[in-house]
């Protein structure tokens, strides 16, 4: 649907937000009956909304057009929180400043805390949470999917700290292609501490809170390489 339809149904308070277009198959036959269209026209028109009534949660990030979340970071942040609704709910809780919530998402490796910021200036916005809430309602969003759900990995959130033998990018992209989430920094919610040489307070930091701390050997042995 281009910019010139989308004018037009405007006009006709046909849209409103972006919800109302998935009300636009309620309306096919007064569409069909405008000048330009008919009953093929229109009818193509519902087709090509139902057939987008599904969406990936990468996709339907992006496609909310928060400030500095392109394509890649949308796919960082569905990796991270893997269902539309722990998503949701963690971004609402990241709007208060110093939350668990927040420095989860600040530490998240490629988002950071000024992309964190502009995350919780929309979710902290109510008209964007009842844009969302219309727009789930309409759409059927799919969770992101792990590549590998059986690793033991899968599904942990790891931190790594001091000097690896392996590049750290190396090490990161191996835990994420295994199904697990890499963070900057250690919290509650980490499972994993990997250490090498100089680590320093990560390490500290993961013994107080008592997560499991692992070598790189170790660490190497549970992603299978």
């Amino acid at each position: 649907m281009g910019d010139k339809t989308v004018i037009e149904f405007h006009e006709a308070k046909l849209l409103k937000s972006p919800p109302d277009i998935f009300k636009l198959p309620e309306h096919e036959a007064e569409i069909a009956s405008r000048e330009g269209w008919g009953k093929t026209s229109a009818a193509k028109l519902t087709a090509a909304i139902e057939a987008r009534r599904t969406i990936s949660l990468p996709r339907f990030i992006f496609a909310l057009g928060i400030r500095r979340i392109g394509e890649n970071n949308a796919k960082l942040l569905a990796r991270h929180y893997t269902s539309y609704n722990n998503f949701r709910e963690n971004m609402v809780a990241a709007t208060e400043t110093g939350s668990d919530a927040r420095l989860e998402l600040g530490s998240i490796s490629g988002i950071g805390s000024t992309i964190a910021t502009d995350l919780a200036a929309f979710f902290a916005e109510q008209h964007n949470l009842e844009t969302l809430n219309a727009l789930s309602a309409f759409l059927t969003i799919k969770d992101a999917q792990s590549a590998a759900s059986s690793s033991p990995l899968s599904g942990k959130t790891i931190v790594f700290t001091g000097t690896l033998s392996m590049a750290r990018p190396e090490a990161k992209a191996r835990a994420e292609s295994l199904g697990a989430k890499v963070t900057e920094s250690v919290s509650k919610k980490t499972d994993y501490v990997v250490v090498g040489a100089d680590a320093g307070s990560k390490a500290t930091k993961a013994a107080e809170l008592g997560i499991t701390v692992l070598s790189e050997d170790e660490f190497r042995d549970m992603a299978g390489f």
